[in-house]
Formats: C-alpha cells, sequence, structure tokens
C-alpha cells in the first residue's frame, strides 16, 4: 500500500514551500540522473506527463525511438535538507516508461521489480541491510578530488583521529532527516575510509536508499571541503570499499532463514538460497562488481572475498552467517562494491538465491578456517574456486549463465555487455603510473 496520495504530495509541497521538484532516475551503469520542473508543473508531474530524451541517457534507447516518460513513485518524495529553506527543492524517485504506457525493459528499477514480483509470486518479501563504504579525500585548490588524506584513523577509531566524524555525522543526520534509518556508523581500516550501514527494509526501498546515500554523502561531503568517493579501490596498499549486502527472506511476516532445529539455526530455504548465489556468482560478480577498478579490490590480503565458499562467522569467504541465535537470521554477501547499480546488483543476487530455492540446490560444506592462510593445494582439496580476475572475464561468465541474462532482459544485457567490453578494451591499450615507473627508465 502506498504511504503518500496526490492530495498528500499537493498538501506537502504547499505546506513546506517547495519551488522545484527533481525527477531521479538511475541509468543502466548506476549513475543518478534528473530532470528539474518547478512546482507550476506539479499535475504534469503526477499524471507521468513529463518526458525526456533516452538516447541521451548510455545504455537506455536509440534516437529513433527516444521519447521516455518519468513515472514517479509517490513514495519516494523527500525534501532535500541541503537547499533553501525557502523555496525547496523535493525529489520524486521515478521509473521509466515509453509513451504507449508499457514499462522501458532498459529501466534498471523494473529490472528488480520484476523479481520483487517474482520473489512475491513465491510467497517472499525481500528485505536488504546495505553497508556502504567510501572514502573522503581532500580536494585541490580547483575544487576536483584528489586522494590525499592527513588523516591515519583505523577500524573504529573515533577523533581526534578520525578527522571525518564531524562530515559523517552530518551526513547521518541529513539521511534521517530524509527519512531514512541509519543502524550504525564507524570508521573503516583505511585511512579516511568510513561505513554507514542500514536499517533492513524491503529490497527496493533498499536500492533506492543506496542512490539516496550516494547523493547525500556527496553534497555534504562537498559541503566540509571534502571528495566522497565510492571508487571500489581509489588507493593501493589499503582496503577497497565495498557494499556488503545482508539479505534476509520473509513467509507471513516469519523469518524464512530462520530454523531453531539447525545446528545454525538457518533454515532449508537459507541453505537454498546460498546455493543458488554460490551456482550464479561469476556471472552475477560483472554486475555486482562492473568496473576494471572493482577487481583490484577482490584481491588477496585486503579483506574482500576472493573465494567462493561460505561459512559461519569466518569473515575470509564470498558468504557470511553472522552469529544469530534468534528470528533475526540472514546471509551476508560479501563481494559487491560501491559502484555497483543497486537495482542490477540486488535483481540479479535475489535471482540466483530464489533460483537456489526453486531448484533446491545445496552449496557445498561450510568453510570454517581462514581461506587466505590456505595453501593453493588445500583450497583446490575442498574445491574453493575463485571469482573472475578481471573484468573481462566476468562479462564473459555474464553471457554464459542465461539466469542471470534473463533477469538483465535482452536489452539490458546487450548494452551492459557492449559498454563493458569497450571500458575492458580501453584499459587493455592505455599505459598506467606503474608501468611507466617499473619500466621507462630500464628498457
Amino acid at each position: 500500500m502506498s504511504k503518500y496520495t496526490k492530495e498528500d504530495i499537493y498538501r506537502m509541497i504547499e505546506e513546506e514551500d517547495v519551488e522545484f521538484i527533481r525527477l531521479q532516475f538511475t541509468d543502466l551503469f548506476g549513475s543518478l540522473k534528473n530532470l528539474a520542473v518547478t512546482t507550476s508543473q506539479l499535475e504534469r508531474v503526477l499524471d507521468n506527463a513529463i518526458s525526456f530524451d533516452g538516447a541521451s541517457i548510455e545504455g537506455f534507447v536509440k534516437i529513433e525511438n527516444s521519447d521516455l516518460f518519468l513515472y514517479p513513485d509517490l513514495d519516494t518524495f523527500c525534501i532535500f535538507p541541503w537547499r533553501p529553506q525557502h523555496g525547496k527543492v523535493a525529489r520524486f524517485i521515478c521509473d521509466v516508461y515509453y509513451a504507449d504506457g508499457t514499462p522501458f525493459e532498459g529501466d534498471p528499477r523494473f529490472i528488480l521489480k520484476n523479481v520483487v514480483d517474482e520473489a512475491s509470486e513465491m510467497g517472499y518479501r525481500i528485505d536488504v541491510g546495505p553497508e556502504c563504504e567510501f572514502f573522503l579525500f581532500h580536494t585541490d585548490d580547483m575544487g576536483r578530488p584528489t586522494t590525499v588524506t592527513h588523516e591515519e584513523a583505523g577500524y573504529f577509531d573515533v577523533g581526534p583521529m578520525d578527522l571525518g566524524e564531524n562530515a559523517r555525522r552530518d551526513m547521518i543526520l541529513t539521511l534521517e532527516e530524509m527519512g531514512y534509518v541509519v543502524e550504525a556508523s564507524h570508521h573503516e581500516d583505511a585511512p579516511a575510509q568510513h561505513e554507514i550501514d542500514f536499517q533492513y527494509d524491503e529490497v527496493m526501498k533498499a536500492a533506492d536508499g543506496i542512490m539516496t546515500v550516494r547523493l547525500a554523502v556527496k553534497t555534504v561531503a562537498k559541503r566540509h571541503g571534502l571528495h566522497a568517493c565510492f571508487m571500489p579501490k581509489p588507493k593501493s596498499g589499503v582496503n577497497g570499499s565495498g557494499m556488503h549486502i545482508n539479505i534476509s527472506l520473509s513467509k507471513d511476516g516469519v523469518n524464512a532463514f530462520y530454523d531453531p532445529e539447525d545446528p545454525i539455526h538457518l533454515s532449508k530455504e537459507g541453505y537454498y538460497f546460498i546455493g543458488g548465489i554460490m551456482k550464479h556468482i561469476r556471472a552475477i560478480t560483472a554486475v555486482t562488481n562492473p568496473l576494471v577498478n572493482s577487481y583490484k579490490r577482490l584481491v588477496p590480503g585486503y579483506e574482500a572475498p576472493v573465494y567462493i565458499a561460505w561459512s559461519v562467522t569466518n569473515r575470509s569467504p564470498l558468504i557470511r552467517i553472522p552469529a544469530m541465535n534468534d528470528k533475526r537470521q540472514r546471509i551476508e554477501l560479501r563481494s559487491p562494491d560501491s559502484a555497483a547499480n543497486p537495482y542490477l546488483a540486488l535483481a540479479v543476487c535475489m535471482a540466483a538465491g530464489l533460483d537456489g530455492i526453486k531448484n533446491k540446490i545445496m552449496p557445498p560444506e561450510s568453510v570454517d578456517r581462514n581461506i587466505f592462510a590456505m595453501t593453493e593445494e588445500e583450497r583446490k582439496a575442498l574445491g574453493i574456486e575463485c571469482l573472475p580476475d578481471n573484468l573481462l572475464e566476468a562479462i564473459n561468465d555474464l553471457e554464459q549463465d542465461p539466469l542471470i541474462c534473463g533477469v538483465l532482459g535482452e536489452h539490458a544485457t546487450k548494452r551492459f555487455v557492449e559498454a563493458k567490453k569497450k571500458e575492458w578494451e580501453e584499459y587493455r591499450a592505455s599505459v598506467s603510473e606503474w608501468e611507466v615507473e617499473r619500466y621507462l627508465s630500464r628498457i
């Protein structure tokens, strides 16, 4: 059931002195876009009559059929706290439709909605708790981002060691003013690295929340003279930024992953869900880790998972079952990074888990040792495989997985694969600073 009606929107906009409305949507590659109108156009907004040129958005449509329309989700209405208090700015997150009223198949929100509908038909509600990691770097004299920081703080440090503490506090207050519940926040392992964790919510709301976090965090950081960076691995020699996804399923209001009789309190559905993700994880990785740079994070020695395994509490495998002795049982997927399109990432992960339930895919035995400390022979003996080594390998795995391609749909799969292969070719042809420093004076 919707939280707001059209009448509620009219009333709030008048009472709050809103003058501008931003109609936000997300492109195929996770970039937030928007079209701004004044409140004089509110009737057209609520009648789904605002159109835009879809050919201008990478991965959307060709110029021959470029008129797309924005359908606002009324429940995503909120006012930006950082804008003026007179003549305020509000936003809606929108779905994208063709002129004939059919959903645009390349809209990431539509792709996730299809998976939500599939789960609903199976009797499940999906809830997700994302952990968003990012760096706060200095900007140069021109206001451009750098990777410079004077900070030396580590895990859970506080001020004055944590120089980003005040900015992070303002980010949390801003997000809560926008209606989001922040469960926890802290300084991460690397200098200038931070994490904000959201309270569990329905999967679509969680995806909308991730996009809102990125906007709010970057906006507040800029006000503090900093640049918030969600790049997976902006600096060598330190941990990269992930976006761990905590997942739970419920049926008739009861946690479907919880079984008090199981040794680890995990139900059959929970085991099957893990099995489905592990079966499809190499293809999933192209979506959850979508940049060339993503694979600089997925290397041994920096806490990010490299090996396809699962465990209870042990943090070295891909999937972890946190220590839970009650009905809050959940599954934590540790490989996704902060550059992923949250709608697509959640869609493919949830679809893979549901596939595991439908086909009763049992995972292999849990690995309760530190996988990073094992020898290659020990890992082979246990049948532990690796995640893809690079973006091209992940894209090739994606193309060979009919389920994951089917979740994305023909349109999105084709555009996504084309763009990522082009990105790989550009990277392969570039000359890095590492190569120049290593070879220029020697050869």
